[in-house]
């Protein structure tokens, strides 16, 4: 026993380094990117490299918000909001009538996430036509539609598995007490599969949030989106490197509270059917 127990705890602090180790390299870039955004230009290209501002330079923030590069952020924020809103009442009703009413059969909720397969640079050009001719470039509809038209199959594949979780016996006795369809998707599904509907919001957020293709290619100046914001600063002559350290800081926010004020849905929606009984 004296041999084993020396060798256990070894092992234990073993692991506990080693995941120390992965922490720190996982975290290094995010406190990288928030010390360069308070670096001056001499700190920022100084080699060795400069671990930390002397001084910090909260200018380097003031500048995005006096050229109004801040707006960005909040064009994103509108369109990665109302995109997952919408998708997530839309994909809800359809994940219920699949699960429920078997509508399309069998398939059909693979047929939806398949279209997920589909390289976005193989349909932006045609889009960017067809939005030329219906006037929807550098707009709010135009970018939300495409969203939410994204968002959809992956938020109905996502809310078909929790809603199978629910037991059929829930809704049967509510059926029996009188309630309709749509009362009992308001008042027995959504509440049983709440954090599964909290955890699939968050992730289409966050797909909407990041995403830059078309974007890049349909906005021009009055709904430019935080990640094509942050690609402007980078040129064939100089980088921003502030610029694009501090706009980086600043579009992280949104993403850490969301996550942050939904972390225990989060979890309970990721494991939501991992165990059964």
């Amino acid at each position: 026993m004296s041999a084993v127990a020396p060798h256990r705890r070894l092992r234990k602090t073993g692991w506990y380094i080693a995941s120390a180790a992965i922490v720190v390299a996982f975290l290094f870039p995010v406190y990288w990117i928030f010390a360069v955004s308070l670096k001056t230009p001499r700190e920022i290209f100084k080699f060795p490299p400069a671990w930390y501002p002397a001084t910090p330079q909260f200018n380097n923030f003031l500048v995005l918000f006096r050229d109004g590069d801040v707006w960005s952020i909040w064009n994103s924020f509108v369109l990665a909001s109302t995109s997952t809103v919408v998708a997530m009442i839309l994909g809800i009703m359809c994940a219920y009538s699949i699960v429920r009413f078997k509508t399309g059969g069998e398939n059909l909720a693979i047929w939806i996430i398949s279209q997920r397969l589909l390289p976005p640079i193989a349909i932006v050009f045609p889009i960017f036509l067809i939005y030329s001719k219906l006037g929807l470039t550098d707009t709010y509809q135009g970018l939300i539609l495409l969203y939410t038209a994204f968002a959809l199959p992956y938020v109905i594949w996502l809310m078909r598995g929790y809603i199978q979780e629910v037991p059929m016996a829930l809704e049967e006795s509510a059926l029996v007490d009188g309630a309709s369809r749509w009362q009992i998707l308001w008042f027995v599904v959504i509440p049983v599969t709440r954090n599964g509907i909290f955890a699939t919001a968050v992730f289409a957020f966050i797909f909407s949030w990041n995403e830059f293709l078309f974007a890049l290619v349909l906005t021009r100046t009055e709904v430019i989106t935080f990640p094509v914001q942050v690609s402007q600063y980078f040129g064939a002559q100089s980088t921003f490197w502030a610029k694009i350290s501090a706009m980086s800081v600043l579009g992280t926010l949104p993403i850490f509270f969301a996550v942050a004020a939904f972390q225990r849905y989060l979890v309970r929606g990721i494991t939501l059917g991992a165990v059964k009984g």
